[in-house]
């Protein structure tokens, strides 16, 4: 049976008066998960799917609805086989039908959902689970898995304008050059404020991101130091330079960078710049007015830069935010492409320690240290991490797939020995910079929680509609 056949057809179990609606939470990457997860949790219920809310009162503030982002139609008709989906809830009564709000554990099992959803959906026939990112657990069975992958790959599509304007865009990287890299350097203020790190730039630093972090009560203050030291600050760009120089990259290889505004701007991207001097945005590939039409958007704007980054050679991610996660398994699944992240944990001391050593010792260390982050076809072992990270379940099954996966990452440029004649003269330690945090793990929880924390149904009724925005919801696109 091929991985993409259906099982059971959608019409013979989808029971009526059962209808699901999913609020999505966060950014364009981080609402994925959460369209994607919805089709399944209604498939777990045998209820119809109401075409996923999009947040659009989070950090992003992004107005755009489903169907100016993804292709409603495409979405509906490739999964009728799968699960019945309507583009809005119907009437009750010749009235609004207004759905109980209700909000499921993290890593929400299959069983958890029939035991805590299901009475619930049984007697009020319509609910909306709210905040619905990583509400669904990382292991399921095989079928559900084989579902997932369904949504996410193939039912979840950009809308026409959008993929449009993204292969334009890896077209015009092509026409530079046949090969190259793509960054998601994740250096916007927001990151930086929200990571507790510090980066080096004095009292400014500290007063301009500090401002940031009290817009947040639930940010605590925190060591820099040591979540420098735990891996938690993703990388300077000019760190990003010197690691994929040291991996043998060469200053003539293409670089595009994903990214939003970095912070300090062209100050704290001139070191990057001077490594690799071909350096692309979408802003600098496209002109204004072909931009204009994405560009007051956040997400959309986010979809034209998951489209180049989906298609380059190499992507290097630099945090591990639901971008990059949800990138690795999409070039795992279609044919192996790698997807390199920095070690960050052991890079600290590489970096606090550059100006002490030799290029030639630097770069030997920098190789050393990354082995297991370059994106080896075989690095990550079946079932380890996120399911959207690494979808073996379908890529083993998935013979087109397998066929197509290459030997591993490859080097474009000058190659290691070229490296240390073109590396810049100021060459020294800069301060480390923020990665981001994982959704939370609560785990799978089946069973009912303590005592008051939920009602007798064991949900958590969601009556708040102002809440503050979960920390992860900001750091994790």
């Amino acid at each position: 049976m091929s991985f993409l056949d259906h099982v059971v057809d959608a019409d013979a179990i989808t029971h009526p008066n059962r209808y699901l609606l999913i609020a999505t939470s966060g950014g364009l990457n981080q609402q994925r998960t959460g369209i994607t997860d919805a089709v399944v949790a209604a498939r777990i219920l045998n209820a119809t799917l109401v075409v996923p809310k999009l947040d659009q009162k989070s950090f992003w503030k992004d107005s755009s609805d489903f169907s100016e982002i993804f292709d409603v139609d495409w979405y509906i008709s490739s999964l009728a086989n799968d699960v019945k989906i309507i583009k809005s809830l119907p009437r009750r009564r010749g009235k609004t039908w207004i759905p109980r709000n209700m909000r499921v554990p993290r890593k929400c099992s299959e069983r958890c959902y029939q035991n805590r959803v299901l009475p619930v959906l049984l007697k009020r026939h319509a609910i909306q689970l709210t905040k619905f990112d990583y509400r669904l657990a990382n292991k399921l069975d095989t079928q559900l898995q084989k579902l997932r992958c369904r949504v996410n790959y193939h039912a979840l599509k950009f809308t026409d304008p959008i993929l449009r304007m993204g292969e334009k865009l890896v077209h015009r990287m092509r026409m530079k050059s046949k090969h190259f890299i793509a960054l998601h350097l994740r250096f916007e203020p927001d990151m930086l404020a929200f990571s507790g790190c510090y980066y080096g730039g004095g009292d400014k630093e500290r007063k301009e991101l500090g401002a940031i972090r009290k817009r947040w009560k639930t940010l605590h203050a925190s060591n820099p130091d040591k979540e420098r030291r735990h891996g938690k600050c993703p990388l300077t760009p000019k760190e990003v330079g010197l690691m994929l120089r040291a991996l043998g990259y060469g200053s003539d290889v293409h670089i595009y960078v994903a990214s939003g505004e970095v912070y300090d701007g062209e100050d704290t991207l001139a070191p990057l710049k001077a490594l690799f001097p071909n350096f692309y945005t979408k802003e600098t590939l496209a002109s204004k007015e072909e931009l204009e039409p994405f560009s007051s958007f956040s997400s959309r704007m986010a979809a034209l830069d998951f489209i180049v980054c989906d298609e380059s050679d190499v992507f290097v991610t630099n945090n591990n935010g639901n971008m990059a996660k949800i990138l690795a398994g999409r070039r795992r699944y279609f044919g192996h492409k790698p997807t390199i992240r920095p070690n960050a944990k052991k890079l600290y001391r590489l970096f606090l320690n550059q100006t002490t050593m030799s290029w030639e010792a630097f770069a030997s260390k920098m190789r050393t240290f990354q082995r297991g982050f370059m994106g080896e076809p075989k690095e990550v072992r079946p079932g380890r991490g996120e399911f959207h990270e690494n979808p073996h379940t379908c890529i083993c099954e998935d013979s087109e797939a397998k066929a197509k996966k290459n030997s591993g990452p490859r080097k474009y440029g000058k190659g290691y020995d070229a490296l240390g004649d073109d590396i810049p003269s100021d060459y020294q330690n800069v301060d480390d910079e923020p990665e981001l945090p994982d959704p939370d793990d609560d785990g799978d929880q089946d069973g009912p929680q303590e005592k008051g924390q939920f009602n007798e149904t064991g949900m958590d009724y969601d009556e708040l509609t102002n809440e503050e925005p979960e920390l992860e919801e900001i750091l994790s696109d």
